[in-house]
Order: C-alpha cells, then structure tokens, then sequence
C-alpha cells in the first residue's frame, strides 16, 4: 500500500481527488481515513495485494468535471425483514401507514439471517439528474416514460386533498409528456438531485452504458460490473453494518432521524399552506419534494458511509418482487416480472422510509417522480436478464 500526505480539507469531494497528482492502476480504490493517525492520507490499496478497506472509495468519471463515488462494503451477515412489533409501529399513529394493509407482509414474518458472501461496492448517493443526463447525451438513449405512448406517474398539482371521507382523490396520475427532463415538480430538477421518472429498465441501460465507459477508459475493475444491487446487497448496505434488526439504520427511534432523511414532515407544498395530509415527521426537512443528494451531510450517512438510504427517493433492485419476502440471492421470476423498489420518499410516511420495507412495482417499464435508483458495482448475476421487455 501506498500512501501519500496531503491535507484532508483539500479533500472534500471525488471532483477534486481527480485533480490531484497520483496515478491510479486499473484495479485501485482511494480510501478516506478518519483515524487520528491517518487523517491526512489518501492511500491506494491494489486489489491483489489486499482486499479493500470498508469505505474505499472508486470513482466512475463520466467526464472530466463529473464523477459517480462508490464506497467498498465488505461481506457481512444482517438480518433481512422486521418483527411484529416494527410491523406494529409502522402502522400505527407514528409510523402512519393503515392497518390491515398488505405492505408490511412483504417483510416476512420475521427478520431472517442473511448473508452478503463477497463485498461490493455501493453508490455513495442515487444516481443524479446531471448523472442520468450525461449518460443521455452520450448515448441517445430515450427513457421508458419518453417513447410514444410513453408516461410517468408525477404529482398533479391540481389536487387539493384526499376527501378520505367521501371519494378519495389521489394526488398521483400518469402523465404522457413528462419525464426525468421534467418530473412536474413546480420548479425545473436540480443537477445534484436524484434522478427520478426512470424505469428498472432505465437504470439498467445507465448501468451498462457506466460499464462500457469505464472499460473503455482503462478503470473497470477485472471481473467487475455496473449493475443494479441485489435486494439483499441492498438491505445490508442500508443497515450499515449493523447486526441487530433494526426500525432505520441509525436506531428505531423515529425522533433520532431529524436531520438525517427526507420524508413526508411539516413542509408546505408550493404555492399553497397545506403539507401532504398523511401522517408525517413532526419537523421540517426543508422540501415538500425531492431534495439534493447528500442533503444532510455526515448525519444524514449511516455506519457505511452511504447518503439518503431511507428516505429521499424509492430505489430499484435488481430483484423481482417476492411478496413473501426478499432472497438471500438473486432472485427472478419467470414470467410478469415486477422489479423491487426499497427505501421510501419524499412523499412517504415515517413507517414507510424503514430498512425493512419493500415494495413491487408495476413492471420493468414503470417510472414515476417518487422513483430513482443507484449503482453498485460487481460480479456480474445472470447477465442473461433482458433489459427490457
């Protein structure tokens, strides 16, 4: 291992770690230590010399002012699913999703033991708008939502309120003419948000356009991938390395959250004084949409060191949806295939935004405005998947 002394503060983002003078091998990770007698070091670690530090850092560059970071996460047990009594609390005056309903039973009936058998490397943050829009810009590339007859679910900004008592009115419909370019979200998305309106089908051709861009710059990895994460991959990098089955990855208490996630809380929508009328945050996290990537800042990161894990925007797996609960390993149904989406929105209540909870969304080519993604990088799993119907 190499290393070399510069100061840490000159160090804050990927953007600059590419500006500084160190020759990177194909197979090389830059790893960020905190400890006291490292804290002024960035050093190499090669692959076949020493399996990566947990928190390594690789860097996919896009272009030359523009960069995707990945952090290592090592192989690792965890507890997949919630108890009855998470079940319970996310249904209940706080978690604010209604009883009876089938969502929580997608759980499983209890935390099951699991494990990751070979470490990976994780999005540090969801893909970004500038991110996806590189990748656009490119390729060509046309989203699910912008083909002909194409649309996207987004928010309908002539809704008022649900009328729970009389007819319920939903505030979500599927809108030919809008997509990530414009996810109806009353002001234009930001570079540094998250990507949203992409479909599983969508964030697969990011994924392998990502591979192919950075095999042909010489960075890829021998034997590695851009891919979507596995459900379970994805599970264990939101828990952040903790072995207890817990409501969030920093605890259970909801309380302990502010500051840290962007959910459904005390934020009025625009151009009117009225929050989303379901159960919320009691506080303001400053966004009655989407907010930036990494909002939050180190609190907003769990043990991993990974940015907006509950919270933020509903992420797609690799997995097909299983109502009984998740898989250990890949799994894949044989016909009428609808992707796994976990980590909750903007949009969501608090019960919703849990490590836990797991939903299957309509189909490959379904995208909506609460919806993105984020890459991983790995072995490859069943390339044979078609990416689109």
């Amino acid at each position: 291992m190499t290393c070399f002394s510069i100061p840490l503060a000159a160090l804050p983002t990927a953007q600059h770690l590419m500006k500084l003078p160190i020759q990177l091998a194909t197979w090389t990770t830059l790893a960020l230590f905190s400890a006291p007698l490292c804290s002024e070091l960035v050093c190499t670690a090669h692959a076949e010399d020493d399996p990566p530090q947990t928190g390594s850092l690789q860097i996919a560059k896009l272009a030359e002012d523009l960069s995707l970071e990945l952090l290592y996460i090592p192989a690792g047990d965890f507890l997949m699913g919630s108890t009855p009594e998470e079940k319970k609390w996310a249904t209940g005056i706080e978690g604010g999703a209604q009883a009876g309903t089938e969502r929580e039973s997608y759980e499983g009936k209890e935390p099951r033991p699991m494990r990751v058998a070979e470490g990976f490397w994780m999005g540090r943050t969801e893909v970004t708008h500038q991110q996806f829009r590189r990748f656009v810009e490119e390729t060509g590339y046309v989203t699910d939502a912008e083909k002909s007859n194409g649309k996207t679910q987004c928010f309908n900004p002539a809704w008022t309120r649900y009328n729970l008592s009389t007819q319920v009115t939903h505030p979500w419909e599927p809108m030919p003419g809008k997509s990530w370019r414009d996810p109806n979200f009353f002001t234009p998305p930001k570079d540094n948000d998250p990507v949203v309106c992409v479909s599983w089908t969508d964030a697969r051709a990011f994924a392998s356009w990502l591979t192919e861009h950075e095999r042909a710059a010489g960075r890829l990895p021998d034997g590695l991938v851009y891919r979507l994460p596995r459900e379970a991959e994805w599970e264990y990098a939101c828990r952040g390395g903790s072995k207890e089955s817990l409501y969030f990855w920093w605890g259970n208490e909801l309380a302990d959250g502010q500051g840290r996630l962007n959910i459904s809380a005390i934020d009025f929508l625009p151009d009117r004084d009225q929050k989303w009328p379901l159960a919320s945050a009691p506080w303001s996290d400053g966004f009655a949409f989407v907010s930036p990537v990494d909002h939050f800042g180190t609190r907003g990161r769990n043990g991993f060191g990974l940015a907006d894990m509950c919270g933020g925007v509903w992420e797609v797996v690799l997995d097909h949806f299983d109502p009984n609960g998740g898989h250990q390993e890949l799994h894949l149904a044989k016909e009428n295939y609808r992707p796994v989406c976990r980590g909750g929105n903007y949009f969501d209540v608090p019960g919703n935004a849990r490590c836990a909870v797991r939903l299957g969304l309509a189909g490959p080519n379904y995208s909506d405005s609460r919806d993105g993604f984020r890459i991983c990088l790995g072995k490859p799993v069943n390339s044979d998947i078609p990416i689109s119907e």
